[in-house]
């Protein structure tokens, strides 16, 4: 019989393989698992550290050709860079809005799937807005801003910093600086004031526009209220009043290639394209202050011949004379004081002197009014008598609702104010003006006391630009005080007065406020008296009356308070005399040249050097010289015995020649210690190469 072979001979003993393959994979799904849990854990903590720790510090929120607006996230700002982020144009800190201490990792535009619009809402605090606008011809691109508080009393800030870069603009204030990287000013109502009575206000001239040297600009709406302050170096900010009408706070801010371009297109907002030019007449003259004190239009009468006879023994020329507020007055009475004595039976001696109004007219004198009206004066009487009280800012009183005038105070007096808006006023005043030029044949007329509205609680200055209106209606030379958003009128501003001495509220300010006045648009000015008129005294120094007319000389009209003479000594009349004649024979034809080319581009007659080389860092900071026009560049002295300075020239593919002693310097050269002798003036021509 055949043995039976045994089928599984190992020792081994048999096994189900089924078993052994749930088991394996039973343990492989454990492995997972567990190989899952970890890398949920370690992308938890890699979320967490990318949130916490290697989170971006920015996000762009807005794109344009070649900039973009960023939301910094530990600094609470907002940066505007090129797409390359190798440049920054400006870094705005608004890190009032919301809490400070609280950061913000990244804003949501909440303005969905649109490119050129950003919208976020801050704490449930304030929303903003911003849009962005591409101007493909000019290559520039603006961001306009909007912040709108949700709640009343809510105070919006934005702080613009002023690190690494300078900027430039704003409003005149009492040290005059160019840049105003140096001012300080604490935060308040950004209006024009009488830099006299409030020396830590804001004066003269003010746009709400600034512009940075890294190409810039600053444009904010002149439809809201607003507050400014300073930080010396450190930042200016921008802030609305804490109301119950939740006012916005809403800017525009431009960014171009370089300084130049971008202020170039900012001017476009700033100022109205139809630019007019005053009376030029008034350049041909220089102006001398009458400081005659006295009580009687004869009296003056007297004053004025005398001065002009010594003006002519001098041979300082023809020239106009000013007379104050009070003279005015004085002069315009005198055909009342003449009716006067005739009904008291005056002799005819006496009263030959009340008629020598037609000796006044052979005479080029500039009278000086307000729209301010003593309440102590027969016509203010006059007016509440005969329903005209409406001619004056008045308030209406319960329960006829009559208006009654509001008081104010104008040189020590009780006064009310012109009401420029309404027209029979208007036409009051102007046949005022009329008059005083029938009787008096003037050659210009300076008006005061546009600054301040009593009845305008918001501190706007709507004052200054209607007053500028009723200023272009008059056919002479009109000169204001004072300018906001009427730098495209035909009228002539006074720059602030100064201190007589050589600091930065003195002749070093001088510069300064030359290039502020121009850069905002208000070219044709008038600058303070020779030697500083702030004090009110004479100046007796004789290197400081030389130094400060020398200036003078190459702006639109010289301006004295102290006369030559005063000073004693032959070199200053000689001085005086020849450069009122420089100032006939090349300034004025200058300035009325580039006058033109303002009125049409808007580009400035009297340029800072950045100017001509927009790129050159070297140009921002230059406080002490200045061009006319593209063509002659002006350095003069203003240190204390100095005979010798520094002076750049800015580089732009041209030349400059000395026009002293004919040499010719390139472009982009610094001169030191170049020699500038008391009597001499360092003038360089541009030479193309």
């Amino acid at each position: 019989m055949p043995h039976a072979r045994n089928r599984n001979p190992s020792p081994i003993p048999e096994v189900t393989w089924d078993t052994g393959l749930k088991e394996m994979n039973e343990t492989w799904k454990g492995a997972i698992a567990c190989l899952g849990v970890a890398v949920f854990f370690v992308m938890t903590i890699g979320i967490i550290y990318w949130q916490v720790v290697d989170q971006p510090n920015k996000n762009w929120i807005l794109k344009g050709s070649y900039s973009g607006l960023i939301w910094e996230r530990r600094t609470h700002s907002l940066v505007i860079q090129t797409l390359t982020e190798d440049k920054t144009y400006v870094e705005i800190d608004v890190g009032n809005v919301g809490n400070p201490d609280i950061e913000v990792p990244f804003v949501r535009n909440l303005c969905w799937l649109n490119k050129t619009e950003f919208c976020y809402t801050w704490d449930s605090v304030a929303d903003v807005k911003i849009s962005l606008e591409v101007n493909e011809a000019t290559e520039t691109e603006c961001y306009s801003m909007t912040w709108s508080p949700v709640h009343c009393h809510v105070e919006l800030k934005d702080c613009f910093s002023m690190a690494n870069m300078s900027w430039y603009g704003g409003a005149s204030v009492q040290n005059q600086s160019w840049p105003i990287n140096e001012q300080n000013v604490t935060m308040q109502p950004f209006t024009v004031s009488n830099l006299r009575d409030n020396p830590s206000g804001f004066g003269s001239v003010l746009e709400r526009y600034f512009l940075g040297s890294s190409g810039v600009a600053v444009l904010v709406s002149p439809d809201v209220p607003l507050q400014v302050g300073m930080e010396s170096r450190q930042h200016f900010c921008l802030q609305s009043p804490s109301s119950l009408e939740r006012t916005p706070l809403q800017y525009t801010v431009c960014v171009g290639h370089n300084i130049r371009a971008v202020h170039q297109e900012a001017l476009q907002q700033l100022s109205s394209p139809s630019r007019e030019l005053p009376n030029m007449d008034v350049l041909w003259l220089p102006f001398w202050k009458l400081l005659a004190s006295v009580d009687s239009g004869p009296k003056v009468e007297r004053e004025l011949r005398t001065f002009s006879n010594r003006l002519r023994r001098h041979q300082l020329g023809e020239g106009a004379i000013s007379l104050n507020e009070h003279s005015t007055a004085l002069l315009a009475d005198m055909d009342q004081d003449y009716l006067a004595s005739r009904k008291r039976g005056t002799s005819k001696r006496q009263t030959r002197d009340f008629r020598d109004l037609s000796l006044i007219k052979l005479l080029n004198i500039s009278i000086t009014l307000s729209p301010f009206l003593s309440v102590d004066t027969t016509q203010f009487h006059k007016s509440l008598l005969d329903g005209t009280e409406a001619y004056w800012l008045s308030l209406p009183v319960a329960p006829q609702g009559r208006l009654v005038p509001v008081l104010t105070q104008w040189r020590g007096q009780f006064c009310v104010k012109l009401n420029i808006s309404n027209p029979e006023a208007v036409s009051w005043f102007l046949d005022r003006v009329g008059l005083l030029q029938a009787r008096l044949g003037m050659e210009s007329i300076h008006l005061e006391g546009a600054e301040g509205n009593p009845l305008d609680l918001g501190g706007g200055d709507q004052y200054i630009g209607q007053l500028a209106d009723v200023a272009a209606r008059i056919e002479e030379s009109a000169i204001m005080n004072a300018g906001t958003r009427s730098s495209h009128k035909p009228v002539f501003v006074r720059m602030p007065p100064l201190q007589s001495d050589w600091s930065s509220s003195g002749l070093k300010g001088l510069i300064p406020s030359l290039l502020h006045h121009t850069l905002l648009g208000y070219n044709l000015l008038i600058p303070d008296a020779v030697g500083g008129s702030l004090s009110g005294d004479l100046v007796t120094d004789e290197e400081l009356f030389i130094r400060w007319l020398q200036i003078v000389a190459f702006l639109p009209v010289i301006s004295f308070e102290t006369p030559p003479w005063v000073c004693g000594e032959d070199r200053v009349l000689n001085l005086t005399r020849a450069l009122i004649a420089w100032h006939q024979d090349f300034v004025v034809p200058l300035v009325t040249r580039y006058a033109e080319d303002w009125m049409t581009s808007g580009s400035p007659i009297y340029r800072p050097l950045w100017w001509l080389s927009p790129d050159d860092p070297a140009t921002f900071t230059i406080d002490d010289q200045f061009l006319i026009g593209d063509e002659v560049l002006v350095a003069p002295v203003i240190e204390r015995g100095t005979v010798r300075r520094n002076i750049y020239l800015p580089d732009g593919g041209f030349q400059w020649q000395d026009s002293r002693n004919a040499q010719v310097f390139d472009g982009g050269t610094l001169l030191e210690d170049y020699p500038v002798a008391l009597e001499e003036v360092a003038i360089f021509l541009r030479r193309r190469s």
